[in-house]
Formats: structure tokens, C-alpha cells, sequence
């Protein structure tokens, strides 16, 4: 769990949290048991008021910049409290895995 606490550390620091949802995923692909290569990240923090979805996602990615080198994927579900609270405080699940030989 080192890159999963690592990217948790990074994002509780850069960002003013309200909501953080971080899930490994790895075991959804074709790889070694405790892997930490694919995650899926939900973050509501108003940091992201009055931005675009690529704009959110830049920032997440240039606050973890070093994590980025470690991991093959990030799912980034970032919404501020408003948008959230719309969602009915839910973020969508990912889509099943197509690579590998599963």
C-alpha cells in the first residue's frame, strides 16, 4: 500500500479535501496479486469551482507527478461539493478491464 498512501499524502496535502475516495483496482487486471498499478480516485474539494474537467485533471495530475511515474492508470472522478451533492454523492464505477488475458 506504499503508492496508495503516497497518492493519498499528495492529494490530502495539495488539495482542501471536503471528499476523498481512493480505491486500487489493480486486482480488476492482469496483474500480480498486491499490485498497485490502477486506481480510481473521487475528490470533491472547491478548488475546482470554475473549472473544466481537463483543467481539474491537470491539477491532480501535476500534484502527483511523481505517483504518475509509478502507476499505469488513474481514474479521476473531481467534483466540487455543489456537484456532488447533485451526483447524489455517488461516482461512477469503472468500466471493465479489455486488456490481458482475462
Amino acid at each position: 500500500m506504499q503508492i496508495e498512501s503516497e497518492i493519498r499524502e499528495t492529494i490530502t496535502r495539495a488539495f482542501n479535501v471536503h471528499h476523498l475516495e481512493l480505491e486500487n483496482e489493480s486486482y480488476k487486471h492482469n496483474v500480480p496479486a498486491g499490485s498497485e498499478s490502477h486506481f480510481k480516485l473521487t475528490l470533491i474539494s472547491n478548488a475546482f469551482t470554475g473549472m473544466r474537467a481537463v483543467q481539474r485533471h491537470q491539477l491532480v495530475y501535476g500534484a502527483l507527478t511523481d505517483q504518475m511515474s509509478k502507476i499505469h492508470a488513474l481514474a479521476l472522478h473531481l467534483y466540487t461539493d455543489e456537484e456532488w451533492e447533485a451526483r447524489k454523492f455517488d461516482a461512477p464505477d469503472s468500466p471493465e478491464c479489455l486488456g490481458g488475458e482475462r
